[in-house]
């Protein structure tokens, strides 16, 4: 395995020194709506080239109708702009509801079009813009979370019935914040209610899950530890969680597929191969999901670092970009995967300080790490798109030459 690694390594080394740094490229619509077209569509045409708009991106907009159409057109416009054909929109992030026709969950906190606009269905008119704009629209639900991240549990709405939950052991409290319980039928049933919604009532293009499954547990931290030892199962608990994610991922890529057969369902996990086999968190069985077409349609791990990551020790760090990149085209091959392998890119990080292990963050010495990621996935010849994370960073001033050199790379 080490020297198959130093194979791999070596190559991308070889392949970063040819590409790294050259710039060759080896609902109702508003009344004066029109349908938008791209002036530069890329050559790589059977790419998918997405952005995230998350739910702190909802939080922004404008809480009027009239003003929320007009800004929701002038946001697919620049996607556009920025060679992109996709976006994977928030449509439940903490076990709440973006859309007017989802009632399996509670409205959510940070859509804000209803306090003026009651009947307003935000979610149908961004679909209706998305397509009018020629953009996939892929519906992002955060699986198991309930609160965290802007959310806390007086949040939750007193009459839902998630608030009786803790009591029957469907939702769980882990090191305060509350989730849903990954081991109880009762949940997964809710969940693929959830998800079949969605494509029922609303025409996305594709449904994707974040990587938010079971939290890390320390030993000694129970989670869902009765429930195991209540199932008698003959499996460990750590594959006994793995196929209780497994058999939800299952469930959802069956379901999205009945609803709509054009669908497609897709998974974005953290980088580490790994992170997600490990035996504390997440419980990803990621050799299972990559063998066949029964989980998930594409995979896009975030692989949010440069090319230059290195350890707190001075090594080349395992998250680097091309070392990263390399495993998930090993085990894609590997497997003779039918599944497409998406990579997600960092835009967030770009022109910042964030730590990764060099005295000078890479990301503030370059503006075309991104550019050059794209160029680097595409001479691979085995990725098939990309996620750009996320739209809330695209009006940033200092990340403006970076964003600029990404969209010259996307419509190369």
């Amino acid at each position: 395995m080490k020297k198959i690694l130093g194979i791999i390594s070596a190559i991308a080394m070889l392949l970063v020194s040819i590409f790294g740094y050259s710039s060759t490229v080896i609902a109702e619509p508003a009344a004066n709506a029109e349908t938008f077209q791209a002036s530069a569509p890329s050559a790589n045409e059977g790419e998918l080239r997405g952005v995230w708009f998350s739910y702190l991106d909802w939080t922004e907009m404008p809480e009027v109708q009239k003003a929320f159409q007009e800004k929701t057109d002038e946001i697919m416009e620049d996607i556009v702009k920025k060679g992109m054909n996709a976006i994977f929109c928030h449509v439940h992030s903490h076990s709440d509801s973006y859309g007017k026709k989802l009632t399996t969950f509670p409205e959510s906190k940070f859509v804000s079009t209803g306090k003026s606009a009651p009947e307003f269905d935000a979610l149908s008119y961004m679909i209706d813009s998305a397509h009018r704009h020629g953009l996939s629209f892929h519906a992002w639900l955060n699986p198991y979370r309930v609160t965290g991240y802007m959310k806390k549990w007086e949040d939750v709405p007193d009459g839902s019935f998630l608030k009786s939950w803790p009591n029957n052991g469907n939702i769980l409290l882990h090191d305060g914040d509350y989730y849903l319980n990954p081991s109880r039928k009762e949940v997964q049933d809710l969940l693929v209610q959830a998800v079949t919604e969605v494509v029922t009532n609303y025409p996305v293009d594709g449904v994707q899950f974040d990587d938010y499954f079971y939290p890390s547990l320390t030993e000694g931290q129970p989670f869902d530890l009765a429930d195991y030892e209540a199932s008698g199962s003959s499996l460990s608990l750590v594959n006994w969680r793995r196929n209780n994610v497994s058999t939800l991922i299952h469930r959802v890529h069956e379901a999205v597929h009945e609803a709509d057969p054009s669908a497609v369902f897709g998974v974005s996990p953290v980088p580490l191969l790994s992170s997600l086999r490990h035996e504390r968190a997440y419980y990803v069985d990621i050799d299972l999901w990559m063998s066949s077409n029964q989980y998930v349609d594409y995979i896009l791990p975030q692989l949010y670092h440069g090319f230059e990551a290195r350890t707190g020790k001075g090594n080349v760090s395992p998250n680097a970009f091309a070392v990263c990149l390399s495993d998930w085209i090993e085990l894609k091959n590997r497997l003779q995967s039918p599944v497409k392998l998406y990579i997600g890119l960092a835009l967030y990080k770009c022109s910042t300080d964030t730590w990764d292990g060099n005295q000078t963050p890479e990301w503030l010495r370059y503006n075309d790490i991104l550019a050059r990621e794209v160029r680097y996935a595409r001479a691979t010849g085995a990725v098939s798109g990309y996620g750009v994370f996320a739209y809330q960073n695209f009006d940033d001033e200092e990340k403006q030459e970076e964003l600029n050199n990404l969209t010259k790379a996307f419509t190369a």
